[in-house]
């Protein structure tokens, strides 16, 4: 099948997904079903498009398919952060602090974070990717330790308001803080779609890149920052989630074998959406709860990961 039909094929699923959401096992008035399934809706497409669109654009600039953002240790620091709230105001603090400004708080917290490392390892010319992810890797460590010290110290009773904030959250998204993530990537979203092209230079490798006038350097600098800024946003607004952008990205691969990103990044967005939605629709309407969205997603990203790990040790 060509890529046109397939990118229709996955624009009709993803249609799909939505409508089933919005639809399935109504019975309330829909002047209240449409504004309360509608916000949750487009909280899970932002989450689902800023997940997929970074996992492309990490794996584009690192030229690896294997490695995801997550492995940066972004993750690791929203826990640690929510770990040290708890640890210095309590569960009860955390809860009632206003979740506008926790979201504000945790992005901006991850963006600079993300920026520190980023322009610290590139800022000097020579610098390879290999030491910035080996040393994102450190940091993972180092965070996930400081998480775990904190924890034991943590009264037990107030333990189980880490638990919750520690994996993501799709059943229960706080819609308020959708006005201010949407436009924060919507921007994003349209500084990567005017980079796609150079993005298809990057792809082919420094050498190749730096032969057809393309300093690699600095617009890699531009993409991470704009990664860890996608990252910051979905993170702070459900949560951690470690294996979708994986999952999301080698599904893209599998289904498109094309090298441009202006095939690449929509397509992802559309195999994301419906994942997703599909999968919250399924698990919400069909199961009752019966299963969280973030356990599956973990549990088939693990395998994906294992698959991906095995195969190019074989090669």
């Amino acid at each position: 099948m060509s890529n046109r039909t397939i990118m229709i094929g996955l624009a009709f699923t993803a249609l799909a997904s939505a409508v089933a959401f919005m639809t399935l096992g109504v019975k309330a008035p829909w002047s209240f079903v449409l504004p309360f399934r509608g916000e949750k809706l487009a909280a899970l497409m932002l989450v689902a498009v800023a997940v997929s669109t970074s996992t492309v654009l990490f794996q584009t600039i690192t030229f690896n398919r294997i490695l995801t953002p997550a492995i940066m240790g972004f993750d690791a620091l929203y826990i640690l952060l929510m770990t040290s709230a708890v640890f210095f105001f309590g569960g009860q603090g955390l809860l009632h602090f206003p979740p506008m400004a926790v979201f504000v708080i945790t992005s901006i917290a991850l963006s600079l974070a993300g920026l520190g490392l980023f322009g610290t390892l590139l800022r000097r010319s020579g610098v390879d990717l290999l030491r910035m992810v080996l040393t994102g890797i450190i940091f993972g460590v180092l965070f996930r330790s400081l998480t775990s010290f904190l924890q034991r110290m943590i009264d037990p009773n107030e333990f189980s308001v880490i638990q919750v904030v520690s994996y993501a959250r799709f059943n229960s998204i706080d819609t308020e803080i959708l006005w201010v993530a949407l436009p924060v990537t919507l921007v994003a979203l349209m500084a990567v779609w005017r980079l796609h092209r150079r993005l298809d230079v990057i792809a082919l490798g420094d050498a190749m890149a730096a032969n057809l006038g393309e300093t690699s350097q600095r617009l890699q600098l531009q993409v991470l920052f704009l990664v860890g800024l996608l990252v910051s946003v979905s993170t702070a607004f459900v949560g951690p989630v470690v294996f979708l952008g994986l999952l999301i990205a080698s599904l893209t691969h599998v289904l498109l074998r094309s090298p441009y990103h202006r095939v690449l990044l929509p397509a992802a967005g559309l195999v994301s959406i419906t994942v997703l939605v599909g999968g919250q629709t399924i698990l919400e309407r069909v199961l009752s709860y019966g299963t969280p969205l973030a356990v599956v997603i973990d549990v088939i990203g693990g395998v994906v990961f294992l698959v991906l790990v095995i195969r190019g040790m074989s090669k």
